[in-house]
């Protein structure tokens, strides 16, 4: 092809070849990125095809040559695409016109065309020199040059991406469903077999915390202590009794109904219908759901028995009943005086009887029991005849109580009574065993002899103090209660018990006292 001919440009020409647009017109030879880099010419003069010489080669490029291809081949470096940038114009000394730079996306094709203009190699692995003329090109532009050329595969890709996320979303969708309605089901007690347990909640994971008082506009006024549940231990036990099936999701429901605030320590009959809300609802004292135990308090019982009596079957402990009998506030008449601070400020006024508790209740709920049944047994003649008799009604029930542990049967009362008063009315000393016995109680020990007598140093020691004892020693029962109020009129001042016959015997002179205890082998 003659250096004259015109190829009319189509746009389809493949990236990296070399124009030549002639001597004549003082162009120099540049290589095509793309079809754009035509310029407005719609026709080109391309030369001959052919090998070029070294001496051609390096007149072209200006000396410098880089590599294209990725593999030790080395190419003309220049303007821009990899043209040689063109020397000076000789009649003006202007700078050839520079072609704009394009960036087009280059094709496969172009390298093996620039292979084949070039015609040779250049050495492996050498560092391209660059002549002092030759313009810095841009890193980014250089790397998208050489860069491997990839076929596009958004179809492809899009459609795959789209199905495995539509799968995606469906299956996350079915699993959180699941999981939300097995959390329902248990939550709302659904599709669960009925049956009816029993579960007891011990004192044992209960312990005190302080909640704040507010008033009715919610303003904080002080603190207050309660009995808060662990509920990490009730959800165990309600899980091991098969009422909930998920621990962490009955914790998490009692967090924010603050459930372990509202259930109480016992035995409660539940059934597996009941979702969480109705679960702590029946989990408190006095609800039909909590069983009840029968416990019988016999008359002469002291505090002390009382309270372990509670602690065996149930109830609650000794020690939170101690605790309630000394701080815990009652509004009964007969506790008068009655000052908090000392638990046997309530000895005497457990009223003996038959009762049913709940396994597990509050302390000071049992205890309200006692002083309920005393306050309901009370009446206002009572209260009229220990006025009448200068006592007050802790006196008579001091009286009473030592009637209670004396007296070995129901007749011989009246007559202990009258003792009693006669000898207050002495000015003697009561000299009553059993009040140096309840003195002694710790000890468990109930002998009484002159060494014990002057060994126990007690305000409860008859022997060694006049009068009354300070308050009851044991729980009488109404029949010792009314003697106080009715004694018997009699002479007697000594009384002393038969071991024998068991009967109480009764006597005026000291001296017939003593020769009857004489006869006797009290052990």
């Amino acid at each position: 092809m003659s250096d004259e001919e015109k190829i009319p440009l189509t746009g389809d020409e493949p990236t990296g070849v070399i124009r030549w647009e002639g001597p004549e017109n003082k162009k120099w030879p540049r290589v095509l990125s793309g079809p754009e880099d035509a310029g407005d010419a719609d026709t080109a003069v391309l030369p001959e095809i052919r090998e070029l010489t070294p001496e051609e080669f390096r007149a072209i490029t200006g000396g410098e040559t880089v590599d294209v291809s990725g593999e030790g081949e080395e190419l003309p470096a220049g303007d821009g695409a990899g043209a040689p940038a063109p020397p000076p114009d000789s009649a003006g000394g202007k700078e050839p016109e520079k072609a704009p730079e394009k960036k087009p996306p280059r094709k496969k094709t172009s390298r093996k065309r620039r292979r084949s203009l070039s015609g040779r190699k250049a050495p492996e692995k050498k560092e391209p020199r660059r002549s002092a003329a030759a313009p810095e090109t841009d890193p980014w532009e250089e790397e998208r040059n050489y860069r491997p050329i990839r076929t596009r595969r958004d179809g492809r890709i899009g459609c795959l991406g789209g199905l495995m996320y539509a799968v995606f979303i469906i299956s996350l969708s079915v699993v959180l469903a699941v999981c939300m309605w097995l959390a329902a089901s248990d939550v709302l007690a659904l599709n669960k077999p009925a049956a009816s347990v029993e579960v007891t909640l011990p004192a044992e994971i209960f312990s005190e915390r302080e909640v704040d008082v507010k008033d009715s506009d919610g303003n904080v006024t002080g603190k207050r202590t309660v009995m808060a549940a662990d509920v990490k231990s009730v959800s165990a036990i309600l899980k091991d009794a098969g009422l909930i099936n998920y621990k962490w999701l009955f914790q998490l429901y009692s967090r924010f109904s603050h459930a372990d605030l509202k259930v109480n320590p016992g035995t409660y009959a539940l059934s597996t219908s009941l979702d969480y809300r109705a679960l702590v609802t029946k989990m408190q004292t006095g609800t039909g759901a909590q069983l009840q135990t029968l416990v019988t308090f016999p008359e002469g019982f002291n505090m002390d028995q009382i309270f372990a009596r509670l602690e065996e079957n149930g109830v609650c402990s000794a020690k939170a009943l101690y605790d309630a009998a000394a701080t815990a506030e009652f509004s009964y008449a007969f506790l008068e005086g009655a000052e908090p601070g000392d638990p046997y400020r309530l000895e005497g006024y457990l009223y003996p009887d038959t009762y049913y508790f709940y396994q597990g209740m509050q302390a000071a709920s049992a205890i309200n029991k006692f002083l309920s049944n005393m306050h309901y047994h009370v009446t206002e003649e009572m209260w009229q005849k220990a006025n009448s008799l200068g006592m007050t009604f802790k006196q008579i029930i001091t009286i009473a109580s030592i009637i209670e542990e004396e007296a070995a049967n129901d007749d011989e009362r009246a007559l202990i009574a009258s003792v009693i008063y006669n000898r207050l009315a002495q000015g003697m000393p009561l000299q009553v065993d059993s009040t140096v016995v309840y003195a002694r109680r710790e000890t468990g020990d109930s002998r009484v002899s002159p060494e014990i007598i002057q060994e126990t140093d007690s305000p409860y020691n008859t022997y060694l103090h006049n009068g009354l004892p300070p308050g009851p020693i044991c729980s009488p029962g109404m029949k010792s209660i009314q003697a106080a109020l009715n004694p018997a009129d009699s002479r007697y001042m000594y009384f002393a018990l038969d071991v024998e016959t068991r009967t109480v015997k009764f006597f005026i002179y000291y001296n017939e006292f003593e020769a009857f205890i004489a006869t006797q082998d009290y052990g």
